[in-house]
């Protein structure tokens, strides 16, 4: 199983960019799906979570801005950020609990994609 994400670049602020993260490999389900960043000398924190059933979690600091969804038929997550700040400037990470069978599953990260707001 792997998840590959895209999307990150370099925006202005109040910008917008829009991240993906598709899942591939022998998936027989996958429960949650979310989005994490890191920015330099800081820890790994949530950005936005997603059920498979559409129940949505949002960090305070992204309510508002941020809109995760996702599509269960492509087994892709998204990430639309609008009126980003440079505060937002991290390495983004995607994650899935991901059922390989009924019975085994584990939670796979994607490879990071970095998000840059700066003038």
């Amino acid at each position: 199983v792997q998840l590959q994400a895209s999307g990150g670049g370099l925006v202005q602020p109040g910008g917008s960019l829009r991240l993906s993260c598709a899942a591939s490999g022998s998936i027989f389900s996958i429960n949650v799906m979310g989005w994490y960043r890191q920015a330099p000398g800081k820890q790994r924190e949530l950005v936005a979570a997603i059920t498979s059933g559409g129940s949505t979690n949002y960090a305070d600091s992204v309510k508002g801005r941020f809109t995760i969804s996702r599509d269960n038929a492509k087994n892709t997550v998204y990430l639309q950020m609008n009126s980003l700040k440079p505060e937002d400037t991290a390495v983004y990470y995607c994650n899935g609990e991901i059922l390989a069978t009924m019975w085994e599953g584990q939670v796979y990260w994607g490879q990071g994609t970095q998000v840059t707001v700066s003038s």
